[in-house]
């Protein structure tokens, strides 16, 4: 999330939407591989946290991926584009984003804590 960051300080807004996905992708596949001993070989943080919110029976999980379906969307989006399609991201967005990777690290956090 440093990079993240760093990416919005220097204007790179398209770096931070980059930098978030990885940051949520990853930390969501330690999480299934830390309470299944395995992870679902795909890169949709939407499949990511289903499979997350059945691992854990967690209703928190089941309601945070709910709240913000919109913001994973986009972060899923942003994966794709970033690799196929040319695609470019503003301030607003990128600042947005960065609010929500916050949030995303305290769940996180708290799980790795259960």
């Amino acid at each position: 999330m440093a990079d993240a960051q760093t990416d919005y300080e220097r204007g790179e807004y398209d770096l931070v939407l980059f930098h978030v996905e990885q940051f949520m992708q990853l930390y969501l596949k330690h999480l299934l591989y830390r309470r299944l001993g395995d992870f679902p070989r795909t890169h949709s943080p939407l499949e990511l946290f289903k499979q997350l919110s059945k691992a854990y029976d967690s209703t928190a999980v089941a309601e945070f991926y709910r709240s913000n379906m919109e913001m994973l969307v986009l972060l899923e989006e942003s994966y794709i584009s970033s690799r196929y399609l040319p695609r470019s991201y503003g301030r607003d967005i990128a600042e947005r984003v960065l609010g929500f990777s916050t949030r995303l690290k305290v769940m996180f956090e708290w799980l790795e804590k259960t």
